[in-house]
């Protein structure tokens, strides 16, 4: 594949890294003082999109409207998500956003849901951590959200989740936490007077993320139309 990496930072930088040793070819890379124009000029066969929340929605907006397969990782935009998926619909585009493209994490969301419809109906109150570098700007982490979502749907006296520990029992709390060189470490607890039960997972290293981004970028760049990382599991 040719690859246009949208976002140079440490993550595009580790998906370069990966990308190339698996035999793909950087076609451009894209920091935040560059334009996309130049995109639509070059031999594209996919666009891996980790920005800012304030310029994600354009950037794949523009891979789409320009046929070029995209995937993000950028979290924090998604109340435009109905948006892209509208566009994607009518443009035959080809789209993919995941909170976390570890392979390893997505089976732990598979887990986490398993887990919270088995938990539901049981007397245990459950909760969220989660840890990440002191540079992530977005709080909560799109990975600790996805899994609260995974839980609200089977928990339905939960009404939402804070950005905090919870003393309001209709309420889900996930603790996030900064600190130096954390790639990111995510753990799901139910606790009761009597017991508790824990799952956690957590990443070693930021090339497990890049390695799962070229992993999906090799399985959808010749797919049309919107998916997700359980699409990508249950599909290998």
């Amino acid at each position: 594949m040719n690859i246009a990496l949208i976002g140079y930072g440490k993550m595009g930088k580790a998906i370069e890294k990966v990308a190339l040793a698996a035999g793909h070819a950087i076609a451009s890379t894209i920091g935040k003082d560059d334009g996309l124009h130049g995109l639509k000029n070059q031999q594209v066969d996919l666009a891996i999109e980790f920005t800012q929340p304030d310029s994600a929605f354009e950037n794949i907006s523009y891979c789409i409207e320009n046929g070029i397969p995209v995937i993000s990782g950028t979290t924090g935009w998604l109340d435009r998500l109905d948006d892209i998926r509208e566009l994607c619909q009518s443009k035959n585009g080809t789209f993919l956003y995941a909170s976390n493209f570890s392979i390893g994490v997505n089976l732990f969301f598979e887990l986490n849901k398993w887990l919270a419809g088995k938990m539901a109906q049981l007397d245990f109150t459950p909760s969220i951590e989660e840890v990440h570098h002191t540079e992530k700007k977005d709080s909560p982490s799109g990975t600790a959200i996805t899994l609260a979502e995974g839980i609200l749907a089977t928990k339905t006296e939960l009404n939402g989740w804070i950005n905090a520990k919870s003393a309001d029992h209709k309420k889900l709390g996930i603790v996030s936490r900064r600190e130096p060189n954390v790639p990111g470490t995510h753990t799901v607890s139910y606790s009761s007077p009597l017991e508790s039960i824990e799952i956690k997972h957590t990443a070693h290293d930021r090339s497990v993320f890049a390695q799962g981004v070229v992993k999906v970028g090799e399985w959808i760049h010749t797919k049309k139309g919107m998916f997700t990382m359980s699409d990508f599991i249950n599909d290998n």
